[in-house]
């Protein structure tokens, strides 16, 4: 999948295109109130947020696949 970083989607992970399946946005989109986001309870490293395309940063959720990638990584 091509990424376009100038328009980011706030529901595909800026690093791997997939769903993020962001709480947030999904509430964002569908009005129907969510649990809190898996996101909110993680530890992202700064070289992972490093990762994430300067158009993303705050526009877009890393997900949890590639959240966890990094941490075994690390």
């Amino acid at each position: 999948m091509t990424l376009d970083p100038a328009q980011p989607d706030p529901s595909r992970c800026p690093l791997c295109g997939r769903d993020n399946r962001c709480a947030m946005e999904i509430e964002r989109e569908t009005g129907q109130a969510q649990p809190p986001c898996w996101c909110l309870s993680a530890t992202f490293s700064a070289e992972l947020l490093a990762r994430v395309p300067p158009a993303a940063r705050g526009q877009a959720c890393i997900c949890a696949a590639c959240a966890a990638a990094a941490q075994s990584r690390g």
